[in-house]
């Protein structure tokens, strides 16, 4: 029976997770739209502007709705920007993908709901595993950016 509950618990937070990345894809993808084609704005300008405002809600819902649990709070920071983090990858990437479509001759309109099919399953998969993990403890994980840059070919961090 408990095996039961866990897996229902992670079917409906699967569920919650496709109903508020279908919110965010539907706001951002209707302001990229309107950003765009009537008001003129360059690709770079309409992407990063509607992403913004949709990763603000994003944001919210992933945070208190689909992904909550008791140890986030206490971890408000690292939580706030391990999703800054992954958000600003996300962006280079979905700006990456419109870009080679566009050059591909997709238009941007199409070319995000092709990016779209890639982002669900990726941020899946950050959101719940690291951004927003069941366990406090796996809020220890850490990811220093310096470090993977730093990183020495022998196999030493150049920060010791």
């Amino acid at each position: 029976m408990e095996e039961f509950k866990r897996t229902h618990k992670k079917i409906w937070q699967l569920v919650e997770y496709l109903f508020s990345g279908g919110i965010y894809f539907l706001v951002g993808t209707a302001l990229l739209d309107l950003f765009y084609y009537p008001l003129h704005w360059g690709l770079w300008w309409a992407t990063i502007t509607s992403s913004v405002i949709g990763w603000l809600a994003n944001y919210l819902m992933q945070r208190y709705w689909v992904f909550k649990n008791a140890g986030l709070p206490q971890n408000q920071t690292r939580v706030t920007n391990r999703y800054i983090f992954i958000t600003l990858v996300d962006f280079l990437f979905n700006y990456l993908i419109l870009l080679a479509l566009k050059k591909g001759g997709i238009t941007p309109a199409i070319g995000q709901f092709i990016a779209a099919g890639f982002f669900t399953f990726w941020n899946y998969v950050w959101y719940r595993f690291w951004v927003f993990p069941d366990k406090a403890d796996s809020l220890k994980l850490r990811l220093a950016i310096h470090h993977l840059l730093a990183h020495r070919a022998h196999g030493h961090s150049a920060y010791s």
